[in-house]
């Protein structure tokens, strides 16, 4: 996973067992996706063009609030209208917390239906991923 997005827990993130809330997670999943769209050129108007479909997540260790995380990113498959990606979060130690695995589902925001992916999105993430393109 090449694309990596470094978001900030906070303090009250973490449970009353003293680690990072599940629920946590998934916002950091979705800032380093639109991390991970914005450096590739293709949102629209400050709007991903896609909606989470589904994500599933497994924690390999307990999380802390109020650090610095990775958040390693990396799209795995392009369907016609689905982009499926898998994502890791490691501590400030690199340390991995946990991986997940997520499919979105590209959408006309004006709608709100499912639509096929556009060529340029299709190229933008298929160009990352081979390695011919940096993000920025």
């Amino acid at each position: 996973m090449r694309f990596r997005a470094e978001p900030r827990t906070r303090w009250n993130d973490d449970d009353r067992y003293g680690v990072l809330n599940n629920a946590v997670y998934t916002t950091l999943f979705e800032e380093a996706r639109l991390a991970y769209f914005e450096s590739l050129g293709i949102m629209q108007d400050d709007h991903s063009p896609f909606f989470l479909l589904q994500a599933n997540v497994r924690f390999l260790a307990p999380g802390r609030g109020g650090q610095c995380v990775t958040v390693e990113a990396a799209t795995v498959a392009l369907g016609t209208k689905s982009i499926s990606q898998a994502y890791r979060v490691r501590g400030a130690d690199g340390s991995a917390w946990c991986e997940a695995e997520a499919v979105l589902v590209t959408v006309d925001t004006t709608t709100m239906t499912s639509q096929p992916m556009s060529a340029r999105l299709r190229a933008a993430v298929a160009d990352w991923e081979a390695g011919r393109e940096t993000p920025g």
